[in-house]
């Protein structure tokens, strides 16, 4: 492949590339990358950054990991993809063996997908035609919470908050869901059981129609960065039973440690009916996503008036992201990634605890390796993001949100680097008016 030069590179992305959440012709700074090692990217231009974005939450050992690199290769001697209807091999099955042992009880069936989004479809889909298996075709809506964030296609963008989130330019096109008030009492606060009372009252009045609930547990992610009681999840699973209502949990940016728990159900000590895994799944390599169930909905398909699950992927269970998944996997054990969680976490308090004292911030937020500056107002990515690659830093604020979520590898030093230029940016911003 011949290398472009970098403005040469740079013109023909804005004239030609649509990147997310960006207009076309991108109007806003963007950095081109020539390489990524460890916790560091380097841009064309030759400066050095230190991630604090994990590339959205992806990459949780790091870039160029040389025992994923040598899965992919491995696999790739033997097959990169094959479909997976009618055939099956190694990585797959191992996969979902491993994440069968990993996730809660009673969860036993993994369906494999491409996405997070997807597999927030998947887990929709199955619990819609888990009950017309069951006779009860008139279950199809389901109930989330404000400030939620499940992804970009159509049923996942029906279960965004319809207000605040990202997608409400498509709010009439969608199915109209049931929205719960957002948890208010944050991770460590005192329970009361008001916090879950519309929640339950939704259920008691449409226990019906709604196929399921459908959240993520404890701390929300692009909705809003919100971490709340993890009560409040055990409280969902007991009112979810008492109503007969399948609970989804969303897993794919919490899940694989990123919390300080494995998955972030667990500070409620509790297991979903289905429950949707993505992101850091493959450590970053690639997109490879997993909804998994219980043998008590999956037994219900074969009975069922299509006897199958009416989805299927044309790159489900690709070999090479699953053999690559699976040695993930393997890296996470190999370590105390708790240990690491717990002390990102501690440098994490300490280190934003001043931003607290700035005259532009709200609130400053931190739990496991999840770091957050709420602002009064908005950021303007246009200033901030270049002030912090000048910095050596990669980060991507967001609406009033200026956060990070470090890969488990960084070091104390690199991660100062991140805090340090937080603070120096945000001690920059105007106050609120």
């Amino acid at each position: 492949m011949d290398m472009l030069p970098t403005d040469q590179l740079l013109a023909l992305d804005r004239r030609h590339v649509w990147h997310p959440y960006a207009p076309m012709p991108n109007t806003g700074p963007v950095f081109a990358v020539r390489s990524a090692q460890g916790v560091h990217l380097e841009l064309e231009t030759g400066e050095r950054l230190v991630d604090g974005m994990s590339s959205w939450w992806t990459c949780i050992h790091g870039y160029n990991h040389p025992r994923l690199n040598q899965a992919a290769q491995a696999q790739m001697g033997r097959m990169s993809h094959v479909m997976f209807g009618g055939l099956t091999h190694q990585p797959a099955v191992q996969l979902a063996q491993k994440l069968v042992q990993l996730t809660p009880e009673p969860l036993q069936q993994v369906f494999f997908c491409d996405s997070g989004s997807v597999a927030v479809e998947v887990a929709m889909k199955l619990a819609i035609q888990h009950w017309h298996n069951r006779g009860e075709p008139q279950k199809q809506h389901f109930l989330t919470i404000r400030h939620g964030y499940h992804g970009d296609t159509f049923a996942a963008m029906a279960v965004c908050d319809p207000v605040n989130g990202m997608h409400h330019l498509f709010r009439h096109s969608l199915v109209e869901q049931y929205f719960a008030d957002a948890p208010q009492i944050p991770f460590g606060g005192v329970w009361q059981e008001r916090d879950i009372a519309s929640f339950a009252a939704i259920l008691e009045r449409h226990q019906g129609e709604i196929a399921a609930a459908i959240f993520e547990p404890v701390v929300q992610g692009a909705g809003g960065m919100r971490c709340y009681s993890p009560e409040y999840v055990r409280r969902a699973r007991q009112l979810c039973d008492q109503y007969g209502v399948l609970l989804i949990l969303d897993e794919i940016a919490t899940g694989f440690g990123r919390t300080g728990k494995l998955f972030a159900c667990e500070y409620a000590d509790i297991g979903p009916d289905i429950l949707c895994l993505g992101k850091a799944l493959t450590g970053g390599f690639m997109s490879l996503a997993a909804t998994l169930t219980t043998c008590h909905i999956s037994e219900t398909f074969a009975q069922g008036e299509a006897g199958v699950f009416m989805h299927g992927p044309t790159f489900m269970g690709n070999p090479l992201a699953c053999a690559v998944a699976l040695e993930n996997l393997n890296i996470l054990a190999s370590y105390d990634w708790a240990a690491k969680i717990s002390a990102i976490e501690a440098q994490l308090k300490q280190e934003l605890a001043p931003c607290r004292e700035l005259p532009a911030v709200k609130e400053v937020r931190v739990l496991g390796a999840i770091g957050v500056i709420e602002l009064h107002e908005p950021v303007d990515m246009a200033v901030v993001q270049p002030q912090f690659v000048a910095k050596g830093v990669w980060l991507r604020p967001f609406g009033r949100l200026i956060y990070t979520m470090p890969p488990y590898i960084i070091e104390p030093d690199q991660l100062r680097q991140i805090t340090g230029a937080i603070y120096s940016v945000v001690a920059g911003l105007s106050p609120p008016p």
